[in-house]
């Protein structure tokens, strides 16, 4: 089996901006996981970055990686 490069090595983050941007790059990488073919996904980008339902859709992703990361840093209390 191949070895993959370790990235997400943590949940835990110093804020929320920072919470979002992690959310956004685990969104990002769920996608070139699901499709490592970097061609196709160039051409199917053109289709999803210009609907409405896609953008609402890749929104929503990002929404519930946000919320998992900010349950993680039990909501930034301090």
């Amino acid at each position: 089996m191949e070895q993959k490069e370790l990235w997400l090595t943590s949940l835990i983050v110093d804020n929320p901006q920072e919470g979002f941007e992690l959310a956004i790059k685990l969104s990002r990488m769920g996608v070139k996981s699901t499709q490592p073919d970097i061609e196709v996904l160039k051409k199917l980008r053109k289709d999803y970055s210009n609907s409405a339902s896609g953008l609402t859709a890749a929104s929503h992703v990002i929404a519930v990686n946000f919320q998992t990361i900010s349950a993680a840093n039990e909501y930034w209390k301090k």
